[in-house]
């Protein structure tokens, strides 16, 4: 094991289970349908505003405007939020469970509102094992542009070198390679087992 390395995990897609189409599959009866919805009105693009910062009420207000005909969808993405969550990747929560008791020191770097991230804070017990979480919506920058990869760093203390960046975003990992971090690609909690087995983390 590499105890001096630092493991920088992503939330979203990697620790929690997080998909619109959850939500959504109540409340549409096609998901050609849904998958209309989700490329053409709330787009991921929309999503990521708010994850950078911009407040959900007005991002609702300014969709509503665009589309009123899906006034109750439109409605329903911050409002029904919550049942976006399908709890926790249990299999990575696992891996984290094991990196903590070896000694690693563990932060978060998510986009992430910081509107909706106080709704699930308290939901998880992990989310209390991190040494630092650094979220896009109150630091006010987005991944994969360099800046809020910056602000981790200064706040924990490292360099890019030091350590380990695990996300779903391939965009994501392509930044942290750039600047210097070891990065893995998560597609699986399997996957990423075997990843931080070769690197000799685990």
């Amino acid at each position: 094991m590499n105890l001096d390395k630092a493991i920088v995990f992503d939330l979203g897609g990697v620790l929690i289970d997080w998909d619109p189409r959850y939500l959504f599959r109540k409340m549409f009866n096609d998901e050609a349908d849904i998958e209309y919805f989700l490329k053409n009105v709330c787009t991921s693009e929309w999503n990521s505003r708010q994850d950078g910062g911009y407040p959900l009420a007005q991002a609702t207000a300014d969709k509503l405007a665009e589309f009123p005909e899906f006034d109750p969808y439109i409605r329903a993405f911050y409002g029904r939020w919550l049942e976006m969550i399908h709890g926790s990747v249990e299999d990575t929560v696992e891996i984290f469970r094991e990196l903590k008791d070896a000694g690693y020191y563990i932060a978060a770097l998510s986009n992430w509102s910081a509107e909706t991230f106080p709704l699930v804070r308290n939901s998880y017990e992990f989310f209390n094992w991190f040494e630092e979480i650094v979220l896009s919506g109150e630091e006010k920058q987005l991944k994969p542009a360099p800046d809020i990869y910056h602000t981790l760093l200064k706040r924990i203390n490292r360099h890019a070198e030091e350590c380990v960046f695990i996300d779903d975003s391939f965009d994501n990992i392509v930044t942290a390679k750039s600047l210097g971090f070891t990065g893995i690609h998560f597609q699986s909690p399997q996957q990423l087992r075997k990843d931080l087995e070769a690197a000799e983390i685990l």
